[in-house]
């Protein structure tokens, strides 16, 4: 990037640091939007890293049209023209690495979870501040055209006034080794759990949370398998949140008001958003515009910040970030579950 006029101009150049399952997602999504006229101009996949195998970072950057590729995170943070670096290593890791990647100079997205809790990301946070670096959570959900498209409905009046919210993403997981491990953060909280919580707080991020009643069912190894989370928000409305690594769910979102309701298909990627009458009666499918990945709107958000010489994002600002990591952190206070990494 270059500076004109005081304002940062030019295609904003982006490292992915970690090179699992979700960067093989936003390597499609970088791809993707290269080739599109809307984004073609705003972002660049320059440098990939992963650690010790260079051969894979090699491979990773001929997939996806990268130009760099590099055999360490330290290489990758050595680069001068890396100016945003997406983080997608296991959450244990967030902390150190966002905050490194900011004392070398660079902006970043950090996939969810932010951090392993709410004192760590403070001092991701902190150093934000310091070095007026952006750095911005990666949960896409946040982000996406749905999330505007559900606030106007509610907006509109066609449900009334709130009343209670409820949402579960489950899935099968226990193969993956990271969330039976508790040395890296596992458990279903942080992976799935936090879109659960998140689909009540992107509705209401300004409400706070006045009490909250949990259950949970621990792994042998200690992590959470399943859990269910009520809470009452301060502008009354209730909620409950649910996950579980153990089964497949509908993934649905459900908001309940005093003249119908609204469902959301997936709330982990939006389908379709179905507004009902009290009566069970149809109003009004609402369908999220087609999409590359999903994963370009939080990509293109933080590209824009850092072009504007913002250091968050409106879509999913710090102070959120921390929010939704305390009311985790009391959840995980309720089942009296630290991880390793805490201690």
């Amino acid at each position: 990037m270059s500076l004109r006029n005081g304002t940062k101009q030019g295609t904003v150049k982006i490292g992915v640091l970690g090179l699992g399952r979700i960067a093989q997602h936003m390597g499609e999504t970088l791809r993707a939007m290269r080739k599109d006229p809307r984004y073609s101009q705003l972002v660049e996949p320059y440098a990939c890293a992963t650690r010790n195998d260079e051969a894979r970072a090699r491979n990773y950057a001929d997939t996806f049209g990268f130009t760099k590729a590099y055999g360490s995170y330290e290489q990758l943070l050595d680069d001068p023209e890396v100016d945003l670096v997406y983080i997608a290593t296991p959450h244990v890791f967030h902390k150190d690495q966002a905050i490194a990647a900011m004392q070398h100079g660079k902006n970043v997205l950090v996939e969810k979870a932010f951090t392993l809790n709410a004192q760590q990301a403070r001092l991701v946070i902190e150093e934000s501040q310091d070095t007026r670096l952006l750095c911005a959570e990666a949960i896409w959900t946040r982000y996406m055209p749905s999330r505007t498209l559900l606030v106007q409905a509610l907006e509109s009046g066609a449900i009334g006034d709130v009343v209670q919210i409820h949402a579960d993403l489950s899935y099968p997981l226990t193969h993956k080794q990271r969330l039976v491990d508790p040395q890296l953060g596992g458990g279903i909280l942080l992976d799935c759990g936090i879109y659960a919580l998140n689909f009540g707080g992107m509705i209401y991020p300004n409400a706070n949370v006045t009490r909250m009643l949990s259950n949970v069912v621990m792994s042998p190894e200690g992590v959470d398998r399943t859990f269910q989370a009520s809470a009452v928000l301060s502008n009354g409305v209730l909620t409950s949140s649910s996950a579980s690594m153990l089964c497949a769910s509908p993934r649905l979102g459900i908001i309940q008001g005093t003249k119908g309701y609204i469902i959301v298909g997936n709330i982990n990627n939006p389908e379709y958003i179905d507004v009902y009458a009290a009566d069970h009666t149809l109003i009004q499918r609402i369908t999220p515009p087609e999409q590359l990945t999903g994963y370009e709107y939080e990509v293109a958000a933080a590209a824009q910040a850092v072009l504007d010489g913002r250091i968050e994002c409106v879509q999913m600002p710090h102070s959120q970030t921390i929010h939704m990591l305390e009311a985790m952190d009391g959840l995980r206070a309720d089942w009296a579950m630290r991880y390793p990494a805490e201690r």
